[in-house]
């Protein structure tokens, strides 16, 4: 590009808006099956132009000489720069592998089945020994794309150095955050350190209830699906009843999903549909896609709801906003503040007790198992971050490897997990600090909508009300500044260790 092409941040910011509309199109058509060839490279090709060094130099410039919101909005858009950059280098080999994941097939007692739809399958099949043998193929056959993932990770981690300027790939992202995540990791592992015994006692007595007599000590984590679907209670919470409840759920809190036509639901199930429930905002408050796989059991009423809040956040947003502060945020810590909130009604006795017909013991009983995922799944991520940040500080050193992965994991979980599974589990951008944030931000809200709304916040307009004023902001604001607001430090982690029964 030459310098005379170069766009004003409003320019750019207007053409970056179709951008990342089509990439969005493309990973959503791919992740619901509805595709069976990723053609993200073609999208970054025809979009050449937007991207370039003059303009992130421009870009950066243009940063330096504003103040306030204008300053925010332009360092989100060089940001993105940046990263388009790098997909302009290697979306290519990220499309090669994606499409050889997608074309991966196994062999499990004689059907042949996508890798995918194996790792759907965890989540369903009834008997230990077949879950412990599935889970052993399919793992083994994600682990062949390691060599790969570790040369797109290193690579774009190269770039990345370069483009932004800063070459410590941890420094780089606490700049990104605006948070130390140093920090915040010591006050997770402190609040995991507290939780430890009630999580114990949660762990023996769910491992038993979930996995009967036939599981090892220390199971392995292809069972980890099957638990947090809660399958031995697949009779109570059905596949047929889920969207149904679930509307209703939200209904309560004022937020009528079929009335939102902005909001686009795919529920269906199809062989090469991700098995992970997930929002894509391709052009909020516009067009806002929820997709989910239901499975049968209580994982996807919670899915459902956590994709929810995703969704009502985006599609809720002011259309007033500048595109930047309807789409980017710095990060993702803050829309997950609200995916938690909603999901956790599903954590609330009363919830089980009104759409199930339980009586309340049995919905008390039934509450608890899903505060034990919910600890499993807080302690599996505060390791997961830990290892993450050995990962990236060694990373200049080594290269990358999986040291700590398994046993930081397995330690704090009591589930065993592979070591060659590192790569596979490890999001761009310590995408772990953010859920660990919005962990810690969402029970702190919770604590703020029962002191001021009571106990049934779970079903109030008055919640509806509240959180339809904060999805209005868009991604402008962060979640240390939501917590401020709620009257909270960042790093107070004592709602959270109610919230997971300590």
């Amino acid at each position: 590009m030459s310098a005379t092409s170069v766009l004003s941040p409003t320019e750019f910011e207007s053409r970056l808006e179709r951008y990342l509309f089509e990439r969005s199109e493309e990973w959503r058509a791919v992740r619901v099956g509805e595709k069976d060839v990723s053609q993200q490279a073609e999208i970054v090709r025809r979009f050449a132009d937007l991207f370039s060094r003059e303009q992130l130099d421009a870009l950066r410039d243009a940063e330096q000489q504003t103040l306030g919101d204008d300053r925010e909005r332009i360092y989100r858009v060089r940001k993105t720069c940046e990263s388009g950059l790098i997909s302009a280098q290697l979306a290519e080999r990220e499309d090669e592998l994606e499409n050889r994941l997608l074309a991966e097939r196994v062999t499990f007692k004689g059907e042949e089945m996508p890798l995918r739809n194996a790792q759907a399958k965890l989540a369903v099949l009834p008997a230990y020994a077949d879950r412990e043998e599935l889970g052993e193929i399919q793992a083994a056959a994600n682990a062949r794309f390691n060599e790969e993932r570790l040369e797109l990770l290193s690579a774009n981690e190269e770039l990345a150095a370069e483009y932004s300027g800063v070459a410590d790939p941890v420094e780089r992202n606490e700049e990104e955050k605006d948070i130390s995540l140093r920090d915040l990791s010591r006050a997770l592992k402190q609040a995991s350190d507290d939780s430890a015994q009630s999580y114990d006692g949660l762990r023996e007595r769910w491992f038993a209830a979930l996995l009967g007599d036939a599981r090892e000590d220390v199971p392995s984590s292809f069972h980890s699906a099957w638990m947090r679907r809660l399958s031995t209670l697949e009779s109570t919470y059905t596949k047929e009843h889920a969207t149904e409840i679930c509307l209703k759920t939200l209904d309560a809190l004022g937020f009528d999903l079929n009335a939102q036509t902005n909001i686009k639901l795919d529920l269906d199930d199809r062989p090469q549909k991700a098995p992970r429930a997930c929002v894509i905002a391709s052009d909020p408050p516009k067009i806002v896609h929820l997709i989910t796989r239901a499975q049968g059991g209580l994982h996807d009423y919670q899915a459902f709801l956590h994709e929810a809040g995703h969704a009502l956040h985006y599609g809720g947003c002011d259309p007033n906003l500048p595109y930047i502060f309807r789409r980017i945020a710095r990060d993702h810590a803050l829309t997950e503040i609200y995916s938690y909130i909603v999901e956790a009604i599903s954590r609330e006795p009363e919830w089980h007790e009104l759409y199930f017909g339980l009586s309340p013991e049995q919905a008390r009983e039934n509450a608890e198992a899903t505060t034990f995922l919910e600890a499993l799944l807080f302690r599996r991520y505060e390791a997961k971050l830990r290892f993450e940040l050995d990962f990236w500080m060694r990373f200049p050193s080594d290269g990358g490897t999986d040291a700590g992965y398994e046993e930081y994991l397995t330690e704090a979980t009591g589930v065993r997990y592979r070591r060659d599974a590192y790569l596979s589990d490890m999001d761009a951008g310590f995408y772990s600090a953010d859920y660990l944030r919005a962990w810690i931000r969402s029970a702190q809200l919770r604590e703020h909508l029962v002191r001021e709304i009571g106990a049934e916040w779970w079903r109030s307009p008055q919640t509806g009300e509240f959180l339809t004023l904060l999805f209005r902001e868009g991604t402008k604001p962060t979640s240390e500044e939501i917590a401020a607001r709620l009257g909270f430090d960042p790093l107070d982690t004592k709602p959270l260790l109610h919230e997971v029964g300590a």
